[in-house]
């Protein structure tokens, strides 16, 4: 199958994820908050920045290479962290690491995924970034950074905007626990995805969260939404400021919106800032990250690493992101239909697909160079 010609877009591949693995991981991971209006709003704050076009400008030698904190990537563009990746696709975080280091992207591994820091450990080369919750506790905290460090992390992403679960409805009626139920309607959601099931048991691997687990008292099946919060925290500025003492790589913080934040975690000491709505999946009344992106760096100046996320679905979104001021996007939905729907063969596909996307538009525009972006942007409306 050419899955350019089969699957040559992100919905594309979203569809074929729902066809494949069982509706409660679907659920999971599609959802978002509330009614779903966020995913609404970062679309269309999105869609409604345009470029001009620009003609005679001869044949272009389109340049993608960036740098950021201190590392040269291929493309402006990485794998954001996603909960319980493993659980749409067994073995779904070695694949992704594997597709990182081969296109030379970050990938970012959240603490609630299937695989443990160790599992992943052989895979990310210099590619590994970690995701960080807040702990209730700072002897845990620093046991985990430890842990995250000794794996061979060396970028750490803490992650700010879950001071509380956030009610997904859809995520809810779907019941899923960790690990699985093995009720009936559970059961009968898994038969109907042959596949999915053949790659769990070929991966002999049970979802559930193994960096959390190793940590959070003996408690049975929960619910993914009760298992997380048994030891995350409620982070405040003193936790910020403990954790770049204790933390001695890169640190980004992610989940901001504010830019009087951003400024002040530039004085704490934060490497990077990750601009981002968690993807409409905490409060759905909040404003599109794309809006708050160009507020933030005027608020942190011209040199600053900013990184951008919430909606990413084609190479146009990463280019829209970096014309509004980010050095950097991330995906995070996009690769886990991507490994759900063809394993490491779909996640190619999306790298490749993003890459072709920004190629294409950035020649339309007549820019050969990143920088040249936002010289192109017009007003839509």
């Amino acid at each position: 199958m050419d899955l350019d010609l089969s699957h040559p877009s992100v919905d594309d591949l979203r569809l074929a994820a729902r066809k494949r693995i069982p509706k409660f991981a679907f659920e999971y991971l599609d959802s978002a908050t509330g009614r779903e209006l966020g995913l609404k709003t970062n679309r269309r704050a999105l869609d409604s920045i345009g470029f001009l076009p620009n003609v005679l400008c001869g044949r272009q030698d389109i340049q993608l290479k960036t740098s950021l904190l201190g590392k040269e990537y291929n493309l402006p563009f990485g794998i954001a962290p996603v909960g319980m990746s493993g659980l749409f696709w067994a073995g779904a975080e070695r694949k992704l690491a594997q597709a990182a280091v081969s296109h030379n992207i970050p990938y970012s591994l959240s603490s609630v995924a299937v695989a443990s820091p160790e599992d992943v450990a052989p895979h990310i080369g210099q590619n590994g970034w970690f995701q960080h919750y807040p702990v209730t506790s700072p002897d845990l905290r620093r046991k985990m950074l430890t842990r995250v460090k000794s794996a061979g992390f060396h970028t750490l992403i803490v992650t700010l905007d879950v001071p509380e679960e956030s009610r997904r409805e859809r995520q809810r009626r779907a019941n899923l626990t960790v690990p699985p139920k093995a009720d009936l309607r559970t059961l009968t959601e898994m038969a109907r995805r042959p596949a999915w099931c053949l790659a769990h048991l070929c991966e002999g691997i049970v979802p559930r969260m193994r960096f959390f687990d190793d940590y959070i008292p003996q408690r049975g099946r929960e619910s993914f939404t009760q298992a997380g919060a048994l030891i995350r925290g409620n982070p405040d500025w003193q936790y910020l400021q403990e954790l770049r003492k204790e933390w001695d790589g890169h640190l980004i913080a992610k989940g901001v919106m504010r830019p009087e934040d951003a400024k002040r975690m530039m004085d704490v000491g934060v490497d990077c800032v990750w601009v981002s709505n968690h993807s409409a999946r905490q409060l759905e009344a909040a404003p599109a990250a794309i809006e708050q992106l160009p507020k933030i760096r005027d608020s942190v100046g011209p040199d600053f690493p900013l990184i951008f996320d919430s909606g990413v679905a084609w190479g146009l979104d990463i280019m829209r992101g970096l014309a509004k001021g980010a050095d950097f996007v991330m995906l995070g939905r996009a690769f886990q239909y991507a490994v759900a729907a063809f394993g490491a063969k779909g996640v190619d596909h999306l790298i490749n697909t993003l890459k072709a996307d920004i190629v294409a538009n950035m020649s339309q525009i007549g820019a050969s160079e990143l920088d040249q972006i936002p010289l192109h942007l017009t007003d839509r409306h």
